[in-house]
């Protein structure tokens, strides 16, 4: 596999995780009572809808990416982003960091080395 589909790849998993992020930044705002305009007013809540974009982006991307490999060599590069959500929790919700996600990301990384050699 090229450097060029493994970083649009890449940049996929990252839009991804980026959007998890805002989606928890997003989540606070989430209307107590559904009426439309609590929820057209959540809708354009910056973080929801910058998260949206943002799945919007990686999902046309993606769809770019799965021309260029095959599914099953690309997709499981989406597991890195259960060891790139906790770093960004970490880093921007004060989230804890346990042991076990770096166990896991371990064993995640060494999967996907697997898959891709």
């Amino acid at each position: 596999m090229s450097l060029f589909n493994v970083s649009i790849i890449l940049l996929c998993v990252l839009g991804i995780s980026t959007g998890q992020i805002l989606f928890k930044l997003a989540s606070p705002y989430f209307p107590t009572v559904l009426s439309w305009s609590s929820i057209i007013g959540f809708v354009f809540n910056k973080y929801l809808f910058s998260a949206l974009v943002i799945y919007g982006f990686a999902t046309i991307l993606w769809v770019y990416a799965l021309r260029l490999v095959p599914l099953s060599i690309a997709y499981p590069f989406m597991a890195l982003a259960f060891i790139i959500v906790p770093v960004l929790g970490m880093i921007f919700l004060n989230e804890p960091f346990q042991w076990r996600t770096l166990v896991g990301a371990g064993l995640i990384i060494s999967g996907l080395l697997v898959i891709v050699r």
